[in-house]
């Protein structure tokens, strides 16, 4: 029987003049190595490149664009220039604005293209509120022969009405610690059914706000949101993530209306630090881990814990008990735990619905 297929689908750019040119993609990671580290050789052995082609690179763009993107300077290194770390960031506000978009059809045509070959590997199907632990656990998953992934990104609530209608075998979703857990609790337990549904627990991650490095607007809490002249982007309607900011907002007695940008959203925690990072915003709520990938300022609100909802004979599966194996090794809790603010508490148990928090004394 054939071995399953994993697609990879990547953009491609191409800047034109008279003629055009495509951009060498790894001119990103080039550039991205540079800000980290203020040398072109040890950035260019980090992107995988000989000195020699890496300053062929930048000698080549820098033609194209009739200006430098880095400058190098005896005793200062190189650093990235204007234009080299717009072209940067713009490199990273794609990633993250197509990525998901990107997995989400090349999972599909992997399951369309699997299925005619006839795959012999078992597939797990999971809808899942984003967050960066899946990214960790779909690598894991891709070096095992025994099961593969088909990864959808969905807000919490539509990933558990896709449980629910049988279009996947797990479901991943965020529930808030405290009353405002509670409150969620009440908007999720119409997908569970205590006697078929389990709980798998997957990591516990902190929710804030993500702005700007330094805090220019002093931001401190989700009234500042409401400042004049602070823009605010958000998360997409169902998004675990923008029912809790409107939580927040409704303690706080803060009107939606009030906040600059909080119709304009995007659909991962990436894209919303992405847009921070890129200057169109001031601040928008998100996870830890992606203020830390784009480096910037956090303003912790709540704690979460992340689960995979999944039907009970689900999880007797093969491919199930392979997902749960690999949630429970060393291996994968440290990549997990390596992520700024987020905790492997209790990963890969398996519990009762009406037994976990906040259902306890719901169901």
């Amino acid at each position: 029987m054939p071995q399953s297929l994993d697609i990879d689908l990547r953009t491609v750019w191409r800047f034109r003049k008279a003629g055009g040119r495509e951009l060498d993609l790894t001119l990103f990671a080039l550039l991205d190595a540079i800000e980290q580290s203020g040398k072109l050789t040890v950035a260019a052995r980090a992107a995988g490149m000989s000195h020699r082609h890496a300053w062929n690179l930048i000698e080549k763009w820098a033609d194209f664009f009739g200006a430098p993107v880095v400058t190098i300077e005896r005793g200062r290194g190189t650093q990235l220039i204007p234009l080299g770390a717009k072209l940067l960031w713009a490199g990273k506000r794609a990633q993250a604005r197509l990525e998901p978009e990107l997995e989400n059809l090349a999972a599909e045509l992997a399951s369309s293209l699997n299925g005619a070959a006839g795959a012999s590997v078992p597939v797990l199907r999971i809808h899942a509120s984003h967050d960066f632990s899946l990214v960790k656990l779909r690598e894991f998953a891709s070096q095992t022969r025994s099961m593969s992934i088909e990864l959808r990104y969905r807000g919490s609530a539509e990933a558990l009405a896709s449980l629910r209608r049988g279009t996947c075998e797990l479901a991943g979703f965020h529930v808030t610690d405290g009353p405002r857990g509670r409150r969620a609790a009440i908007r999720y337990a119409g997908a569970l059914g205590p006697a078929i549904h389990r709980l798998v627990w997957v990591a516990t991650r902190v929710q804030g706000l993500i702005i700007a490095a330094g805090n220019p607007k002093s931001i401190t809490s989700v009234a500042d949101l409401a400042q004049t002249g602070l823009r605010f982007i958000n998360r997409q309607r169902d998004s675990g993530t923008r029912i809790l900011l409107d939580e927040l907002l409704g303690e706080a007695g803060i009107d939606p209306s009030r906040i600059e940008g909080y119709e304009n959203e995007e659909h991962t925690h990436a894209a919303v630090a992405a847009h921070v990072a890129g200057g169109l915003a001031d601040a928008g709520l998100g996870i830890g881990a992606a203020a830390a990938q784009f480096q910037l300022g956090f303003v912790p609100l709540a704690t979460e814990r992340y689960f995979f909802a999944a039907h009970k004979d689900v999880l007797e599966r093969r491919e199930a008990k392979v997902l749960i194996s690999l949630l429970r090794g060393d291996a994968f809790r440290d990549a997990v735990s390596a992520l700024h603010g987020v905790r492997t508490h209790r990963t890969g148990e398996i519990t009762l619905v009406e037994k976990t928090p906040p259902w306890d004394d719901l169901l």
